[in-house]
């Protein structure tokens, strides 16, 4: 794994590359909000080495500076190509997570041409969804559960379900161990990002094939969502694991086989 620096349509943006063994496009992953790569770290480590990965920062996240204006998802999108390209890739598969999943499919929509393979996990549609509970979507607005570890021990069963409702305390390790945490800036930024963002009407014009990942117990994005997506996207194929909305995370060893064998060729047909 390599850590890079990269200045992107004039912003520094820290990424990392953990080369393939075998040739073929690399998986892109798109972190949740106020979220930093370090995250899917358990992910990356139990994906098959011969699957090359590009994890980023977004600004004003973890290693990533504060943009120096606001984004949406389709100006992060162009930043998103441009990365890509400085790397070396002309063509890559998509893996978004919560609202990374949301940045995964305006990827699909813009680049229809370099992104081969869509994986979406614990994720939406954007502001046309069905919703969280109130006491959820209050504790998401927020940054804290980044910035203090008791508080988020407190809110991870609440908050995300399946395994962090026998082991909240395992949400130190995973989420502030090795995390790197953004300014509150860069979070609202995130925030803002999304609003009033929705992928419903695009979404039977997807052309890629798309592997949809959820949790049966994801308190902040309820399982309904995923059957509504794999409805309207053509070549979707849905996926329901024992766990929450960090199953991709806490059920590494088992998701991320599911992932490698989709994006083998033919995995689509899986």
């Amino acid at each position: 794994m390599e850590l890079r620096q990269l200045t992107v349509l004039g912003h520094e943006i820290r990424a990392s590359v953990r080369p393939g063994t075998e040739p073929g496009p690399p998986l892109l992953l798109c972190n949740g909000i106020g979220a930093s790569l370090d995250l899917l770290q358990p992910f990356v480590d139990a994906l098959d080495p011969r699957i090359g990965v590009v994890r980023f920062d977004v600004p004003g996240v973890g290693g990533s500076p504060n943009p120096k204006l606001p984004y949406n998802f389709a100006l992060l999108t162009v930043g998103v190509g441009a990365m890509m390209t400085q790397l070396g890739y002309d063509e890559y598969d998509v893996l978004g997570i919560s609202w990374g999943g949301g940045l995964a499919q305006q990827i699909a929509f813009q680049q229809p041409r370099r992104c081969r393979r869509l994986v979406l996990v614990s994720t939406a549609t954007g502001s046309i969804m069905v919703p969280a509970p109130p006491s959820v979507l209050r504790k998401m607005v927020t940054p804290q559960r980044y910035r203090d570890a008791d508080y988020a021990v407190q809110v991870a069963a609440e908050l995300y379900g399946g395994q962090m409702r026998d082991r909240p305390d395992d949400v130190r390790r995973l989420m502030h161990a090795h995390s790197r945490v953004g300014s509150r800036r860069g979070y609202l930024l995130q925030l803002l990002a999304g609003a009033g963002w929705s992928s419903l009407p695009g979404l039977p014009f997807v052309r890629q094939p798309t592997l949809i990942l959820a949790g049966d117990d994801d308190p902040i994005i309820p399982l309904v969502n995923a059957r509504i997506m794999e409805r309207l996207i053509p070549r979707a194929r849905l996926h329901v694991y024992a766990d929450g909305h960090l199953g991709l995370v806490t059920s590494a060893d088992t998701l991320a086989p599911l992932v490698a064998d989709f994006l083998r060729p033919g995995g689509e047909a899986l």
